[in-house]
């Protein structure tokens, strides 16, 4: 008890002000230190606690409190994983709410979540919930509700990996995909959309060669329609058309790449003659696209059979190098940049069977892009998962499997901190290569600006 003038005050008033509290029991009296939230025990010292303090030593007093917080910092884990599966079941429950902006945010907000994390045992619990979900936004939603949909449509199965689950997610969404991308009524983004979830879907899940060859003949009777037009600059009727014809040939050269040979054959007897009018488009993205589909369809023709030959070589190689050489001044300085770049790895294709390969470094590892195949296949993940590709490719047993890099790796944080680097160090890289390349660039460029000074 404590005496203040008139006042008496108890352990029960007192200690709260000093941010304590406290527990009385018949036999003991326990004090409780609230710190935010969490509260501790401290029990009343004893003889034996006296006793034994006085025999403690510094060394068994820091690992004491090591070990204490490592068991923080598991249960901030367990706690923060907790949390964020909380927040993720209130996006699931706003999926269903009556405002479309509410809807929006909830599937931008799973959208992040699967792109950014791996979340297997979660997503498996509420496979059904999450496919009715994306089955009513494709329904009733409207144009940017479907699109986000589809997209998670997408990452949900990849999420999945190549297993039944994910097979009957791409079942149930199949016939779907087949009617928003069959409607000409419906918007040309939403039709674009579901053109790549639908390939994706397929590329994950189809387990049989139907689901296969009927997927692909969903898309190649949007982008075929173009083949009667041969004699036309413009293969599609306006800006809108082409750009799901585009959409509609990548998604089915992602599917492409998967065949097997018995489906290969059929495919190259119809599309090797018939491809190359798309090459005239005035699109450059289409123009683009029908090149690397080209070099995909010749890679996979020469592995199928070694003695490969097509027939018109000349005329097509002839059309490859002026899309590599091209000049027109009518066209934009990016676009004919962009289009050069393109056709001229194409065209050593085509020509020669070779491919530039690139470095994707990722963490502790690096992976190599040794031919079109893997580069078609890598940039449809890497544009699904956006900065989410280094995580997967590293975590995600199914990438890892597409990409045939083994198993993940088991590092710990120390490691993962050190291969990580700075913001100086990427400063003064991306200074280092910004150079190089203007340096290499000056050599090949223009010199015409200088020549009036000496006329």
């Amino acid at each position: 008890m404590l005496y203040l003038g008139r006042q008496v005050l108890g352990l029960d008033t007192l200690l709260p002000c000093f941010g304590l509290q406290v527990e009385l029991t018949p036999t003991r009296v326990s004090f409780l230190f609230v710190v935010g939230r969490q509260q501790r025990a401290v029990q009343p010292f004893s003889d034996e606690d006296a006793s034994i303090e006085t025999m403690s030593h510094c060394s068994s007093f820091s690992d004491s409190t090591s070990l204490a917080d490592e068991a923080i910092e598991d249960g901030d884990e367990e706690a923060s994983q907790e949390d964020y599966e909380y927040k993720l079941r209130g996006l699931i429950d706003n999926t269903l709410d009556k405002s479309a902006k509410v809807r929006l945010c909830a599937l931008e907000g799973l959208k992040s979540a699967f792109s950014s994390k791996i979340l297997y045992d979660f997503i498996l619990e509420r496979r059904v919930t999450l496919t009715d979900i994306i089955e009513r936004c494709l329904k009733k939603g409207k144009t940017e509700e479907q699109c986000i949909a589809a997209q998670v449509a997408s990452l949900l199965c990849i999420q999945l990996g190549s297993s039944i689950e994910s097979e009957e997610v791409f079942k149930s969404l199949r016939p779907i995909f087949k009617i928003i991308l069959t409607d000409e009524s419906v918007s040309v983004q939403t039709r674009r959309a579901c053109a790549t979830s639908l390939a994706v879907c397929c590329y994950v899940a189809a387990d049989d060669i139907e689901d296969l060859h009927l997927t692909m003949t969903y898309l190649e009777s949007v982008f075929t329609t173009s083949y009667q037009k041969e004699v036309q600059t413009d293969c599609f009727r306006n800006a809108q058309t082409t750009s799901l014809g585009i959409s509609t040939l990548v998604a089915w050269t992602l599917l492409l790449t998967i065949c097997p040979p018995s489906l290969m054959k059929k495919i190259f007897e119809i599309h090797l003659t018939k491809l190359p009018s798309l090459l005239s488009c005035g699109d450059v993205n289409m123009r683009i696209a029908a090149g690397e589909t080209m070099a995909v369809l010749f890679e996979l023709a020469r592995d199928l059979c070694d003695d490969f030959e097509y027939e018109d070589m000349d005329y097509l190689c002839g059309k490859l190098k002026g899309l590599a050489t091209d000049g027109n001044k009518y066209r934009a300085k990016t676009d004919r940049k962009k289009q050069r770049s393109v056709f001229r790895d194409v065209l050593k294709t085509v020509e020669e069977g070779d491919f530039d390969p690139e470095t994707i470094t990722f963490g502790p590892e690096c992976m190599y892009i040794d031919s079109w195949v893997k580069k078609r296949t890598y940039e449809t993940f890497k544009e699904l998962l956006a900065s989410g590709i280094r995580f997967h490719l590293q975590a995600n047993e199914f990438v890892r499997s597409v990409f045939e890099l083994g198993p993940p790796l088991l590092l710990d944080a120390a490691t993962l901190k050190a291969t990580k680097t700075s913001r100086v160090e990427r400063h003064f890289y991306n200074a280092a290569v910004c150079k190089a390349r203007t340096k290499a660039r000056n050599k090949f460029r223009d010199k015409r600006a200088d020549i009036g000074e000496y006329v």
